[in-house]
């Protein structure tokens, strides 16, 4: 009996690894990777691999994970089929979603991330010299180690900062321990969570959120339920960013993720920045804050210093500013939910 569950054992290993090796290679064609998906329907982005260029492929847990050497954009990470970053365009992404909240708090100390598995945010974050302690929950620790053995030289730097705790674990279920106080103590981040609100916790400055897209594994960090739990998680004038999608796909997304933050936050904000390989070239950013000043996330209460500056490509004290003057048809649809 033994033996006949070791063959069927493997022989559904066997079964389960071809299908991904299927699926990934349905991704590539010939020297050509092809992204499509569903949230963005009749179009499609391609990138040319390398001879040779297909890394890594894998399935998680929680997702299909590849990676591959493009002609022109470097590494590619790829989860379910959607790219995640490239090492040419990574930074005008995680440098945006990280200092737009950072430099507009006037002193963050402590901060959560949210997903965030390449590292690429967490390399930003760990710039600022005033960040004490850094919490990182993403609940797929496969990319974590990918990240760490195909991006060792570009996102995954930062890992072994010693302001780090990363927590493998549902990141609402973490973040409602935090607000609660009660949880799963089994649950190695929950016991954390739990252990920070039992030392009289003061709350984060900032949390910034690096997810997917709201569906699969970070379905849960698009409900309203989540965004009452990063409220309650926050220090006084606290704020949020996260990842906020594209005008030019998911505007109407957008306003309603945009309205029913306004109902919680008193201060609500949309940027965004431009990425080549994402979505359109453009990906959006919500940032909320628990300060109710007048312009309270659009203009940023510090500036990077001399040598910091020297190591950013894309963010500055102008391009902060900048990142949230939208096109009149963005401005529009979002003026309705004020």
């Amino acid at each position: 009996m033994r033996t006949l569950l070791s063959a069927l054992c493997c022989i559904a290993i066997v079964q389960s690894t071809a299908s991904i090796r299927n699926k990934m290679a349905a991704l590539i064609t010939g020297d050509w990777f092809a992204e499509s998906e569903v949230m963005w329907p009749g179009q499609r982005f391609s990138l040319k691999v390398k001879k040779d260029g297909v890394l890594h492929r894998s399935r998680s847990k929680f997702q299909d994970i590849l990676v591959f050497q493009s002609e022109t954009y470097g590494k590619v990470l790829v989860l379910d089929g959607v790219i995640q970053l490239t090492e040419r365009d990574e930074f005008a992404y995680q440098e945006m979603i990280a200092h737009l909240p950072l430099f507009a708090h006037a002193e963050p100390k402590r901060v959560c991330i949210v997903g965030g598995g390449d590292g690429g945010v967490l390399r930003e974050v760990a710039r600022h010299s005033c960040v004490e302690v850094i919490d990182m929950c993403e609940i797929d620790e496969q990319v974590v180690a990918v990240a760490k053995e195909h991006f060792s030289d570009s996102t995954a730097t930062s890992f072994d900062d010693p302001r780090l705790t990363l927590v493998h674990a549902d990141a609402a279920a973490y973040l409602k321990a935090i607000v609660d106080g009660k949880g799963d103590s089994s649950d190695p981040a929950i016991a954390a969570a739990l252990k920070r609100r039992s030392s009289q916790w003061p709350g984060y400055d900032v949390i910034i959120v690096d997810s997917s897209d709201p569906v699969g594994p970070a379905e849960t960090l698009f409900a309203p339920a989540f965004y009452d739990s990063m409220k309650a998680a926050l220090a006084p004038n606290g704020i949020v960013c996260t990842q906020g999608e594209c005008l030019w796909l998911h505007l109407p997304l957008i306003a309603k993720v945009v309205t029913a933050c306004r109902a919680t936050f008193p201060s609500v904000e949309y940027a965004y920045t431009t990425v080549p390989t994402y979505p359109s070239g453009q990906i959006g950013f919500v940032l909320c804050s628990l300060d109710d000043g007048e312009r309270a996330l659009i203009r940023p209460t510090r500036a990077p210093t001399t040598s910091l500056q020297k190591l950013l490509r894309y963010y500055n004290p102008d391009v902060h500013a900048a990142s949230f003057i939208l096109p009149e048809f963005a401005a529009r649809e979002l003026k309705k939910s004020r």
